[in-house]
């Protein structure tokens, strides 16, 4: 009785502190999108949103947004879809190599490609002096140019979850169509894209969701007809105007439609299996030309996802001015790296994201591993609720959650002055600004807290119980059980999990951009975006922070993916 009472008592508490870091900002968003007083949260009112839609630059933004989602979408699909076929089916040379290397885009904030790809396919650019030409392609072109710098680093997000989809299928039945005269493309629409469909729209929601609402990307490119831009050069009014919670509402409200209608037409009438990979299927070797082939496609793909990460490393290494109408730079120099380092803002930033994502990715370990064990090994009442919130941080714009933490700063209890002195607004309006770092922690935990708790509560379900349950009748307690005999089986697990929100937490954009307002409490990736925008040896800099921070996140990556293996898709799924 009192272990029953227990459980309920902890999931009554992470709901309790789900309900006020998640729901409550979310809900005062959408409250002041459609309260008379936003400051307040006061009377009801649909003027707000109709008077956002009636503008014909902010629609004009929602168009562009939703456009670069689709775009980047479908094109994440078309190159994410074949590799994971290869990968899954066949063994060729490098296969091993491939698989590492195709999460290498993650490792690198678009936005901080974007930098390289400016001195790359700029009017006076690499790609313009080898070609001899005059195109001017983000200058006319910025919308396609943000679908390709956002397609390079999400594709892998699709890619993994169709590589765990594809690993499930029970080879049994391609062998059945294959007998019965199908041929090879036939069984592949007919049977194997049905089946790992699921997969495939779980990663497609992520990356739609993630590029309708990106942020820095489009600020990099200067593209701001776009909703995130306008929401974020509107949110110093957000005390006195109603303007940015409307469009964050409109921006929420399109995610979640958007979300129901693919759930409706591409994530329903799931076709289900009577076994999953009931038997190893049997890798086809691909030789010669075909292994040739398999090699080419999987290096053609990471080659093209690298030019944003070959272009900052470039630029970082370019003297300030040398790399002009030249396909590369004429003068090199390594003091970008130094200054990266022994500046004090530089450095700060790198210490303040070092110490932010460190502190994140230990709270959620911790509350990983007890949410995992609720949901998995007890009958709590509740943790199917649980379990639905902690998903939904990956369905939910974290730029709606980042605008909610500030709206939390302006109501109770952080807008009482005797509460918290000087806690009135997250930009500071009185003579004593904010410490962003608490709301920057929990942002960032709750942001990434899916990755631990997919990846913890898939280690339970392939861990016996029993082993526990022996334990525990050889006369060891319920907390020395887990500790002693279940932590140690799922460890793997849970250090994958843990370094995926320490990586993700190191390249977070909208929580970092909007929160920290002071330069002492900048993260690395809003302190390169300040350098970005200082003139002369600025974007030199910051190419350089970001060559520092692609050093460090790819032994992470690389780590989490030697981890969980296959099996890291399904951190990805909604």
């Amino acid at each position: 009785m009192v272990r029953i009472l227990i459980q309920q008592g902890l999931v009554a508490l992470i709901l309790g502190l789900l309900g006020l870091f998640l729901l409550y900002p979310i809900w005062l968003t959408v409250r002041g999108g459609f309260a008379e007083n936003p400051a307040t949260g006061t009377g009801f009112t649909l003027d707000h949103l109709w008077l956002t839609v009636q503008d014909p630059v902010l629609r004009a933004g929602l168009m562009n947004a939703l456009g670069i989602a689709v775009c980047t979408t479908l094109l994440c699909i078309v190159i994410s879809l074949p590799l994971a076929v290869l990968s899954a089916k066949y063994k060729f040379p490098g296969k091993t190599f491939f698989g590492a290397a195709v999460l290498v885009p993650l490792i690198l904030p678009p936005f901080v490609g974007a930098i390289g790809m400016r001195a790359i396919l700029g009017r006076a650019g690499a790609l313009n002096e080898l070609l001899g030409t005059d195109w001017d392609i983000l200058g006319q072109s910025r919308f396609w140019g943000v679908v390709l710098v956002e397609a390079l680093h999400l594709y892998p997000i699709i890619y993994l979850n169709a590589t765990a989809s594809l690993a499930n299928l029970d080879p049994a039945l391609d062998e059945c169509a294959e007998n019965l005269g199908a041929g090879p493309w036939r069984r592949f629409f007919r049977i194997t894209l049905p089946l790992i469909r699921p997969g495939l729209f779980a990663g497609g929601t992520i990356v739609f969701i993630w590029s309708f609402t990106e942020l820095g990307t489009p600020l990099m490119f200067d593209y701001t007809t776009v909703t995130p831009v306008q929401i974020f050069t509107r949110l110093k009014e957000v005390e006195n105007s109603a303007e940015p919670y409307a469009l964050t509402v409109i921006l929420l409200g399109v995610a979640a439609l958007s979300y129901i209608l693919g759930k409706l037409v591409f994530g329903g009438r799931g076709h289900a299996m009577y076994s999953k990979a009931s038997r190893a299927g049997g890798e086809i070797k691909l030789g010669g030309i075909a292994g040739l082939g398999a090699c080419a496609a999987f290096g053609f793909i990471t080659v093209l996802a690298l030019v944003p990460h070959l272009g900052v490393i470039l630029v970082s290494l370019a003297e300030p001015g040398s790399w002009y109408r030249s396909i590369m730079p004429t003068a090199w120099t390594t003091s970008h790296y130094v200054e990266a380092l022994s500046a004090g803002e530089s450095f700060r930033s790198i210490r303040n994201s070092l110490f932010l994502s460190s502190a994140a990715m230990f709270m959620n370990i911790f509350a990983g591993l007890v949410i995992g064990y609720l949901i998995v090994r007890t009958k709590a009442v509740g943790r199917g609720l649980l379990d639905a919130l902690c998903m939904l941080p990956l369905a939910v714009p974290g730029l709606v959650l980042a605008f909610g933490y500030v709206a939390m700063t302006l109501r109770w209890p952080f807008g009482r002055e005797d509460v918290l002195e000087g806690f009135v607004s997250v930009f500071g309006s009185g003579d004593h600004p904010p410490n962003p770092f608490p709301l920057l922690i929990i942002a960032y935990a709750v942001r990434r807290l899916p990755y631990v708790v997919r990846s913890t509560v898939a280690g339970l379900e392939q861990t016996s119980g029993e082993l526990e349950e022996a334990a525990v009748n050889l006369g060891a307690t319920r907390v020395a059980a887990i500790r002693k005999v279940i932590v140690p089986l799922i460890m793997a697990n849970l250090i994958a999990g843990g370094l995926l929100v320490f990586s993700f937490s190191m390249l977070e954009v909208s929580d970092s951009l909007i929160l920290a307002q002071r330069a002492e409490d900048f993260p690395i990736t809003k302190m390169i975006f300040e350098f970005s925008n200082r003139l002369a040896d600025g974007p030199y800099i910051a190419s350089a922070m970001g060559v520092w921070g692609m050093a460090l996140l790819t032994a992470t990556i690389f780590g989490a993916s030697l981890l969980l293996g296959k099996r890291m898709g399904a951190i990805f799924r909604v």
